[in-house]
């Protein structure tokens, strides 16, 4: 069964772990910059949202690639950027509507989660739970849904 990542940002205390521990499994440094995982501040509600690659089905990344750099993992179902193919022209960071795909100018290829290989290092580092790794089925359609019928409710006209 395919894992995926669950992200909670109700349980993020912006900390930045996930951040440090992605960005030393994948460059070899601790620099947030490099992550491949953000956590994006509220600063004037002081709340954190954790956000990366959710490895869509239908991967708009993939279809515009060019020269077919991005690839299904077969044993992870990440889509995963094959470096050695990729040509730098950047039309995947365009075609991804999330943003989570990043051009390096370090290696002028574009970099972006690949799950750590099925071990991500960001569930691993999350001290309060925000990111775990689950299977796929229970990365938040329950939470989708009850938003979804809960702003249905508050949106309705009443007369």
């Amino acid at each position: 069964m395919l894992r995926a990542l669950k992200l909670e940002p109700e349980k993020c205390t912006g900390c930045l772990q996930c951040e440090m521990a992605c960005s030393f499994e994948n460059e070899g440094i601790f620099n947030p910059a490099k992550s491949r995982i953000k956590v994006f501040t509220f600063h004037n509600e002081g709340r954190f949202a954790p956000y990366t690659c959710t490895q869509c089905a239908e991967a708009w990344c993939m279809q515009a690639c060019p020269v077919d750099a991005i690839v299904v993992n077969p044993q992870t179902g990440a889509k995963d950027v094959r470096a050695d193919v990729c040509v730098g022209c950047k039309v995947c960071t365009i075609a991804c509507p999330f943003g989570t795909i990043n051009y390096s100018q370090d290696t002028g290829k574009v970099i972006k989660c690949d799950l750590c290989g099925g071990d991500p290092a960001c569930a691993k580092a999350c001290p309060t739970a925000a990111i775990t790794y689950v299977d796929a089925d229970q990365t938040g359609y329950d939470r989708m849904r009850a938003w979804a019928a809960q702003t249905a409710n508050t949106s309705r006209v009443q007369h």
